[in-house]
């Protein structure tokens, strides 16, 4: 059975029982100013934002000019391959405005006006006598024959929803300020089958996409309902579990044993992916992670950056009420700075090198003292493009320092610019951070 929508300026329901489900939806956006970039086709986005949210999958998007011949075409191959076609535009006044004719011609009906639309009319142009209303107004309170109008709330054209051989067909109005309205109070509703669309997003540090993908290949090959869909970010990876159901709990049944799968799952190293899984959602960052655990143990930190210039306590410093955990830190460049500052021997600095184990050792000792904090996170390295003491790009050193002892990790980011070398460096001490803190 397939479904088609039109946009034009109101909708009917849908007289159809395949709604949600299997039903395969395609957008159709009529008008030669989408194909000449005047204009940015925003609707597409939102139609496909609001279908998703119904639990309905949208399949195809296609953008037409103002020309019945190939608007004829696309309508022929549409309907033999979707369920619900949603065309937007092309239902004003103009000779170019030819939605509704088209396809009245294309299902070999009939166009008539519908008598709330005609109404709307009369009222506009009866309080606007400044306004000629010419032949051509009236076209915009058609509708084709067979149709359930959709009443357009901030515009004169009427829009549309019929079926005609099971194909359920709607036109809407171009213009998202009428579309949306029509698409929110008219449309929405008569789609609503009470299933939804839900997604669980997991996020990892210290793997890559590509790796991550290769580890579940199994689970990716054999996807049917949750699907599994991987996005990489700069330093890290989620994945989103997404499924159609009538209740966030019944979603949740079908989650809980893929992700249970998905975790048990080990990387190339032999590592659970339990164990660099941080987080769910979207917006959840390291970051975010570290400092509510901080303030939920009542813990305090500091730090003392080389390489990053400020960057992890700047990240830290974004999140309101972040003095409870952060007093201050240290931004120490130069290796003059870093022995002035923090208060550790220049011979030493000069004899173990800026990049070093040891320069990160008593960067994260130091600052810790320094500032009476539970934990010092203290980074230095080699930002690039050029290397330094003989270390590449993307050489980093991170310490964390705390009251039971200190711990030192190299990270290699090569290949990086120089700010994804930063920013994924203060995601490696985030990380640090974070493990320690859930030992504690």
């Amino acid at each position: 059975m397939n479904f088609f929508i039109f946009f034009c300026d109101k909708i009917k329901p849908i007289p159809n029982s395949k709604v949600g489900g299997s039903m395969k939806a395609e957008i159709i956006a009529v008008g030669t100013e989408i194909l000449t970039g005047q204009i940015v086709n925003t609707n597409a986005q939102f139609l496909s934002e609001k279908l998703a949210g119904l639990g309905i999958d949208v399949y195809f998007q296609t953008a037409v000019g103002d020309n019945e011949g190939r608007l004829l075409s696309i309508l022929e191959i549409a309907q033999q391959r979707s369920d619900l076609i949603l065309l937007c535009g092309g239902l004003g006044p103009t000779e170019d405005d030819l939605t509704k004719q088209t396809l009245a011609k294309f299902l070999g009906r009939e166009l008539i006006f519908d008598p709330q639309a005609v109404e709307k009319l009369d009222r506009f142009f009866a309080s606007r006598p400044d306004y000629a209303r010419t032949p051509n107004n009236e076209r915009q309170a058609q509708v084709i024959e067979g149709s359930l109008p959709l009443q357009n709330e901030t515009g004169l054209a009427v829009g549309g929803l019929l079926e005609a051989d099971g194909v359920t067909y709607v036109v809407l109005p171009g213009p998202p300020s009428e579309l949306k309205p029509m698409v929110n109070n008219e449309l929405v509703p008569l789609l609503s089958t009470g299933q939804k669309l839900y997604s669980r997003v997991l996020r990892f540090f210290g793997i890559g996409e590509s790796q991550l993908v290769t580890v579940l290949t199994d689970l990716i090959d054999q996807q049917t309902d949750p699907t599994i869909a991987p996005y990489a970010k700069t330093g890290e990876v989620t994945l989103r579990l997404s499924t159609k159901a009538l209740s966030q709990a019944e979603a949740d049944a079908k989650f809980e044993p893929v992700e249970k799968s998905i975790l048990a799952h080990k990387t190339f190293e032999g590592l659970p992916l339990s164990e660099i899984f941080y987080a769910y959602g979207d917006d959840h960052s390291l970051a975010q992670v570290v400092f509510d655990l901080l303030k939920e143990q009542g813990k305090t930190i500091t730090a003392a950056e080389s390489l990053t210039a400020g960057l992890f306590q700047a990240t830290l410093a974004d999140f309101s009420g972040a003095s409870a955990v952060f007093n201050g830190g240290y931004v120490t460049y130069s290796i003059e700075e870093k022995s002035r500052m923090l208060d550790i021997p220049l011979a030493e600095l000069q004899q173990h090198g800026v990049v070093s184990a040891f320069t990160a050792e008593k960067m994260a000792e130091q600052a810790r003292k320094l500032t009476q904090s539970d934990l010092a996170v203290s980074l230095t390295g080699v930002a690039g493009p050029d290397s330094l003491e003989g270390h590449p790009a993307g050489t980093v050193f991170i310490a964390l320092a705390s009251a039971a002892a200190t711990e030192i990790i190299e990270v290699n980011i090569a290949g990086r610019s120089r700010r994804d070398v930063r920013k994924i460096a203060v995601l490696h001490a985030f990380n640090l951070v974070r493990k320690t803190l859930l030992k504690s």
